[in-house]
């Protein structure tokens, strides 16, 4: 068993770093004045670009996949490899509001209508930890297919549409060629837990990756069927694969 920089598991690529080097790659991003993409990979992530070539493309031509989800673990081990490290999309939404706070990056927010967490909820609930940035919006329905935002004068979007969505449209900020946006990133539900909205697993059920139990108990009939492609589904198409 050895380490890889990266890992391609069912044909959807995965960055191995180590917290450090993730953090390290996200300051270089910020200090280039060009777009960069990131995406947090769960099992969830990789059974939908099965079914869904854009997105698949989308997620293996960004900058950055970092691992999220105790099954990406098992996937590395399933191959032989070892994964340095799991962030989850929270995790490194704090990290990077921290690094956009230290040098003062501007934050733009595009929050999905009809979210537990409005902008306003969520806008309070970063300057609380973070009162010195400055912070944009934009409250979106993510049915919708063509989105136009002034997000053009920010370093920072983060976008809470859900997959595959958010990362359809993020990708999309890309063509604007007079934008000054430096980095991206589809955050799922952070906002809420950000928020309090909903409440974050206890600290031992994340390190033994059991977030996904927390949110079944939470959230029973609208998490089951996640679960089941998390926990079962998954696994056994790894197991099948080859590579």
């Amino acid at each position: 068993m050895y380490y890889i920089k990266k890992m391609n598991i069912l044909g959807v690529k995965i960055d191995n770093l180590a917290k450090r080097e993730i953090l390290e790659k996200i300051e270089n991003f910020l200090r280039e004045s060009k777009f960069h993409q990131i995406a947090t990979i769960n099992p969830e992530f990789i059974l939908r670009a099965q079914k869904d070539e854009k997105f698949k493309n989308i997620l293996n031509n960004c900058d950055l996949n970092v691992a999220d989800g105790v099954g990406t673990w098992f996937a590395f081990l399933r191959f032989g490899k070892y994964l340095k490290t799991r962030m989850t999309g929270v995790d490194l939404m704090e990290e990077i509001l921290k690094i956009a706070s230290e040098n003062n990056y501007k934050i733009f927010l595009a929050v999905s209508d009809g979210g537990l967490s409005s902008y306003e909820n969520t806008r309070e609930a970063i300057l609380k930890e973070h009162p010195n940035l400055e912070i944009g919006r934009v409250n979106l329905d993510k049915n919708t297919t063509n989105y136009k935002i002034q997000a053009t004068s920010y370093d920072i979007v983060f976008c809470n549409f859900g997959a595959p969505e958010q990362e359809k449209f993020l990708h999309s900020l890309k063509d604007d060629k007079n934008a000054n946006i430096k980095l991206v990133m589809g955050i799922g539900g952070s906002f809420d837990f950000i928020t309090g909205k909903i409440k974050r697993a206890p600290v031992f059920m994340r390190k033994l990756g059991l977030e996904w139990l927390w949110r079944l108990i939470l959230e029973p009939k609208y998490r089951f069927k996640r679960i089941i492609n998390a926990i079962v589904i998954f696994p056994i198409k790894i197991l099948l694969s080859k590579k």
